[in-house]
């Protein structure tokens, strides 16, 4: 079962569950633990979680978070808990007060259904007042499991995180904003518009109240376009679809066999590492295939970076030229890839330059 089919089991379970768990306990018991479970933590291992993690904060000892997700003796991710029918408000909750106090780069605050997640954007080291990402079991979506997916143990990684923390944060509150507008345009929203398509005199209130049912009727109208033509679209590509259902199925049996392993992963953290002081890590993708595992530059089969050749005896690294040509070396360890940085940080400044000079 892959992560997205625990997480949707997972949601049906709590809904039809919830009734019968009455306290904040049996909130954390029947709902937290499972969702850190679906995370791939294991909740009875002290070394990966601690329960009532102590947080001392200033002359006040033994203050405890509900749980601590745990990576090499420091907690990385504080939890604290609420009973699944209260409504969350950070202003209340003990994670302010205990973030700065712990080397945690990330906090999140839940009901068991839903898990608000925090971080130090806005000052370094000061828990933000509105979280970054909001995971809903009431409303499970494929794009929110990918973004919860990188709080996973195995794909983990802070720095990688952080660096679409801030994205994630602007684009929702964007979002709410613009469903806001949507709904009820506000009065400088409709002015804004009113006064590119209105030449008849000044925007009197009469006139402004008419031009915030021609706004409301435009956002509906202007949606209903785009669902209509999306619609169309999607007509004619059926038979193109059909042509290559066969095409995809045999693809998809190739894929079946492909095992990624952590040792891979291991690898790829290890050149993101490498190249994070000259590109950003989010440009720094992977491809596994049957006889290797492929590190490319914005995600681009024309751009690799290196490869990794770790399923026989040995291990081999392909590192690339701007001529993509490919230069085999052996590793006897994952450590010896810091070794080839030289190369790898060079076709990744001769991919960006390209791109510069292209743009």
């Amino acid at each position: 079962m892959d992560f997205k089919d625990i997480i949707k089991q997972l949601a049906e379970r709590i809904v039809k569950h919830k009734e019968l768990v009455h306290t904040e306990e049996a909130t954390k018991h029947s709902f937290v633990m499972p969702f850190l479970q679906a995370l791939g933590y294991d909740v009875f291992n002290p070394l990966e979680v601690v329960p009532e993690f102590v947080a001392d904060l200033g002359i006040k000892k033994g203050e405890k978070v509900d749980y601590a997700i745990m990576k090499e003796g420091n907690p990385v991710i504080l939890i604290e808990c609420k009973h699944w029918s209260t409504e969350l408000d950070p202003h209340n909750s003990q994670l302010f007060r205990y973030f700065h106090t712990t080397k945690a780069k990330f906090s999140i605050l839940t009901n068991g259904f839903e898990s608000r997640f925090y971080t130090d954007l806005d000052e370094p080291n000061k828990m933000d007042e509105k979280p970054f990402f909001i995971f809903d079991l009431n409303d499970v979506r494929d794009t929110h499991i990918e973004e919860l997916k990188k709080f996973h143990k195995v794909y983990f990684d802070s720095d990688t995180i952080v660096s679409t923390a801030s994205e994630l944060k602007y684009v929702g509150q964007l979002k709410a904003l613009m469903m806001a507008e949507f709904n009820n345009p506000s009065q400088d929203f409709v002015r804004y518009f009113a006064k590119q398509v209105y030449n008849a005199g000044i925007l009197t209130q009469r006139v402004m109240d008419q031009f915030t049912q021609l706004t409301k009727k435009s956002f509906q109208y202007y949606i209903n376009d785009i669902i209509t033509e999306r619609l169309k679209s999607a007509l004619q590509k059926e038979e193109i679809d059909q042509a290559v259902q066969t095409v995809t199925e045999v693809l998809a049996d190739n894929d079946n066999k492909i095992v990624t392993t952590e040792e891979e992963l291991e690898g790829f953290r290890i050149v993101r590492s490498v190249l994070r002081q000259y590109v950003s890590v989010q440009r720094v993708c992977y491809r596994d295939a049957l006889s290797y595992f492929a590190i490319l530059f914005d995600d681009n089969n024309r751009k690799p970076i290196c490869r990794l050749y770790f399923n026989g005896n040995k291990k081999y690294i392909g590192v690339f030229d701007a001529e993509k040509n490919e230069v085999k070396k052996e590793l006897t360890s994952l450590d010896d890839i810091f070794s080839h940085a030289d190369a790898l940080i060079q076709v990744v400044q001769y991919y960006n330059q390209a791109k510069t000079i292209e743009a």
